[in-house]
């Protein structure tokens, strides 16, 4: 089994099933992936005028692709997550007409993160989220032709922004074309389930995956196994809020409006550090969807993040 590095100077920041992979692998190999910032633009120097300005089209710098031998259309592509290392820094940040609460946060913010071995510093407040990595974006090329932005998932993954495909998972991925044409990147350091405002810790890495083919499992799309505990946050308790109603989707909106009085009012942020948390650190959980017509999703925060733990 051999070990390859491939480099962060040449990034895909689309999907493909026409372009020539960077390196062709057999079944067992492992790939180290220098992935650069998310967006493969953005500087722990960035300011809110310069997120304004951000280059959609720089979106996403994903690393890649990896060509599998034997790979073929109707079998399963297996990636174990092998090991991910932070590189000091990280950023979030919400923008104009994206994010769940986009209506309310009209205009650009970013914040800074500082990563110092397996903690994240949010830098108000003592607030330190535990480091817990995983790559926002990996997937194989589509089965469609032509090119097409990263920005939404698809049948193929890509930016899936799934928290638990982190250190010590596997993952599949459906295959449709030959060889997999796999790439991954958009790595964060911490993220809430949901990625609210549209951010998580968006940070360079380097990240260790591991590779197989499997004709034994047939899928139609991403499926994933992660070992215990879901998270480190587990271990001083939540505080939570709920909303109720026909809409799932406002139903989110407004518990993470709630969330946010709350830790505005408690925790003494802003309402843009506040939305910014919501976003790295709350899960959103569908509590109910069964007593129609109203259901009710629940936000999350772990009290562990803070050394103030009122409410």
């Amino acid at each position: 089994m051999a070990e390859f590095h491939l480099k962060g100077n040449i990034t895909q920041p689309f999907w493909d099933n026409s372009i020539e992979p960077r390196l062709e692998i057999n079944p067992g190999d492992t790939v180290i992936f220098d992935c650069p910032e998310p967006c493969g633009q953005v500087t722990p120097e960035w300011t809110d005028e310069d997120l304004a300005n951000i280059d959609f089209k720089l979106i996403h710098a994903l690393i890649g692709s990896v060509y599998m031998k034997g790979a073929a259309p109707g079998d399963a592509l297996q990636v174990e997550i092998l090991d991910m290392k932070h590189k000091g820094w990280g950023w979030s940040g919400h923008l104009k007409h994206f994010g769940l609460l986009a209506d309310d946060f009209d205009f650009v913010y970013i914040h800074h993160w500082k990563l110092e071995g397996d903690q994240c510093h949010f830098g108000v407040n003592d607030i330190v989220l535990p480091f817990e990595p995983f790559c926002g974006t990996m997937g194989v090329a589509p089965k469609e032709t032509g090119r097409r932005d990263t920005i939404a998932p698809g049948f193929n993954g890509g930016n899936v922004d799934i928290r638990d495909l982190s250190v010590g998972s596997t993952v599949w991925f459906p295959i449709f074309v030959d060889g997999a044409l796999f790439a991954c990147g958009d790595c964060h350091s911490a993220q809430g389930h949901g990625e609210l405002c549209g951010t998580g810790v968006e940070s360079p890495m380097t990240v260790t995956l591991r590779f197989d083919v499997r004709k034994d499992v047939l899928l139609k799309e991403l499926q994933f196994q992660k070992p215990s505990p879901l998270s480190k946050n587990d271990t001083k308790g939540y505080y939570a809020t709920t909303a109720h109603g026909p809409d799932l989707l406002e139903n989110a909106k407004n518990a993470t409006r709630y969330m946010i009085d709350w830790i505005v009012n408690n925790q003494g942020l802003t309402r843009s550090q506040a939305y910014i948390l919501c976003s790295t650190a709350v899960d959103l959980k569908i509590s109910e969807i069964v007593d129609m017509p109203n259901y009710i999703v629940s936000a999350y925060i772990p009290l562990s993040i803070f050394n103030n733990h009122s409410s």
